[in-house]
């Protein structure tokens, strides 16, 4: 499903003062799915008509500073913010318990909310993202938006250069036009502008290591990692931890598989998120 179509399938609602992106599909179980940085809720489209086709009622949502939702500029963006604003969402939409699926930037926000209240989430699944803040390891595009040059450097991407970086972090190719649909979507209203400000999400990881931490070895619901092994920023060396700190947990870990495996193994993917998901 291209980017055109995902967006005619969702509308933008008003949640805390901003406009948001919520797309909403099929009926049966809640399952609340949570993209990552710097992309859009689309990279879910491959996802969820398995999830809608095995029973669950998924909602997915642009966080703020992201694809369709707003986008404005001088904010201050936070982890804590965005989880704020999928609470909201969850009020609005009147949803109570919910899966969690989350990536990359996701997964902060699901550490978040799993700290918050760890019992509205009935199981949550997590693919590749900076569980630990003292394994992340971002490429150097992303160090270099997260310092003093980053506005300007911000100003200078384009979509040779988005693409190239963003092909740096994926292990198996994937179609040109999938990688168009996600720089149309960072760039509109010059979202890719915004990168240093919500690259600050580094910095929450930093500081709020410790109950994130908690937040995830201590939850008791149902967990599934399906990480890319082959991922440069949160691969094998995040997955070792994982194994050994949350032995309990489930794993689906595609083989050559870098930092996208919705997008790079997208049917391996969601057979291992439905199965996981609708129980």
């Amino acid at each position: 499903m291209n980017l055109a179509h995902w967006i005619t399938g969702g509308t933008r609602i008003e949640l805390n003062g901003h406009h948001l992106f919520v797309r909403q599909d099929g009926e049966g179980i809640p399952v609340t799915l949570l993209h990552g940085f710097p992309t859009s809720s689309h990279d879910w489209a491959m996802t969820v008509p398995h999830l809608v086709q095995a029973g669950c009622r998924t909602t997915t949502l642009d966080l703020l500073g992201f694809g369709q939702s707003d986008k404005p500029r001088h904010h201050r963006y936070s982890v804590h913010e965005q989880a704020d604003l999928v609470e909201a969402a969850w009020e609005r939409l009147h949803i109570g318990e919910t899966a969690l699926v989350a990536h990359d930037y996701g997964v902060s926000v699901a550490q978040e909310l799993l700290a918050r209240a760890p019992g509205r989430v009935t199981r949550t699944a997590l693919l590749n993202g900076g569980l630990y803040a003292d394994l992340h390891r971002p490429i150097p595009l992303q160090r270099l938006l997260h310092s003093r040059v980053g506005p300007l450097l911000a100003r200078l991407t384009d979509e040779r250069r988005f693409t190239a970086n963003l092909r740096s972090v994926l292990a198996k190719p994937v179609p040109d036009e999938l990688l168009h649909d996600m720089w149309t979507s960072v760039v509109r209203d010059n979202g890719h502008h915004l990168a240093p400000r919500l690259l600050r999400y580094i910095d929450d990881r930093r500081t709020h290591f410790h109950r994130w931490t908690r937040s995830l070895e201590q939850y008791e619901g149902p967990l599934l990692f399906v990480w890319g092994p082959d991922d440069p920023v949160s691969g094998a060396h995040v997955l070792d931890r994982l194994r050994r700190r949350l032995p309990h947990a489930a794993f689906t870990v595609p083989a050559g598989i870098g930092h996208y495996p919705q997008v790079e193994a997208p049917e391996e993917t969601a057979r291992a998120l439905a199965a996981f998901l609708a129980v």
